[in-house]
């Protein structure tokens, strides 16, 4: 009887630490056909795989599997785009077609996808996507994307819901921001060469939870022009958790 109690006890304590949410790095690259001497096009997408609880394994995966598939797919039906071996193959078959139709115009397709698990508490879950593409033009699009979610569930936190007030944070983030990018207090904001959108600042699409603070980032094109780069601002934890819903 002891014996089978003691069984069962070890049972519990391994089927507990084995719903623990945990990660794994899958990588799916794929390489045209077509003969090459440099610049050979192929995609790697690099992304963790959440495992073990299946329902928010499932959840999160699938928002992955959403954002980098807006990032990489070509083809005109999305819901062919089942799993991550179609979406590379998606972009070689769209730059092997159009190198058919255009043989000395085409050169060089790239895209480059990398995830990792950038924060990880007990209340929030940042998974951060680096991505860049290159297909044809003066240059290609690198950006970085943030993806929020509740590790108990696997659902999106939206960026609305990462504060207690919205707009006492944003006059704050404000305020630092122009501090850092010397812009006066009274000027406009696009005072110096930004470009926000109707001359008002705006937080950024992506807000970053990480070791050192919480980062707001802002892509190309967002705030600045692709000449001007990306901007951001990093903010202590102790100067931003009094706004902050999730920590």
């Amino acid at each position: 009887m002891k014996h089978s109690t003691f069984l069962v006890f070890l049972f519990l304590i391994f089927t507990s630490c084995n719903k623990e949410l945990s990660f794994e790095n899958e990588t799916f690259e794929k390489k045209s056909t077509i003969p090459c001497k440099s610049d050979c096009p192929v995609i790697t997408i690099e992304v963790p795989i959440a495992k073990n609880v299946k329902i928010t394994a499932d959840s999160i995966n699938k928002k992955v599997f959403k954002v980098v598939k807006e990032i990489v797919y070509f083809d005109e039906n999305p819901s062919k785009a089942i799993n991550y071996n179609i979406l590379t193959e998606s972009f070689i078959s769209s730059y092997e077609e159009m190198h058919k139709k255009f043989p000395t115009e085409t050169f060089g397709w790239e895209g480059k996808i990398i995830g990792n698990v950038e924060f990880h508490s007990e209340e929030i879950l940042n998974i951060k996507i680096d991505h860049y593409t290159f297909t044809g033009g003066a240059h290609g699009y690198q950006g970085f994307k943030s993806l929020l979610f509740d590790p108990k569930t696997g659902k999106t936190i939206f960026n609305d819901q990462l504060f207690k007030n919205e707009k006492e944070f944003k006059a704050f983030a404000e305020k630092k921001f122009r501090e850092k990018y010397k812009i006066p207090a009274k000027a406009n904001i696009n005072a110096t060469g930004l470009m926000f959108e109707n001359d008002k600042f705006q937080l950024p699409q992506n807000i970053f939870y990480t070791e050192e603070g919480l980062l707001l980032y802002y892509n190309s094109y967002e705030a600045a022009s692709y000449a001007d780069g990306p901007k951001e601002i990093l903010f202590p934890y102790d100067e931003v958790n009094q706004y902050l819903k999730y920590h």
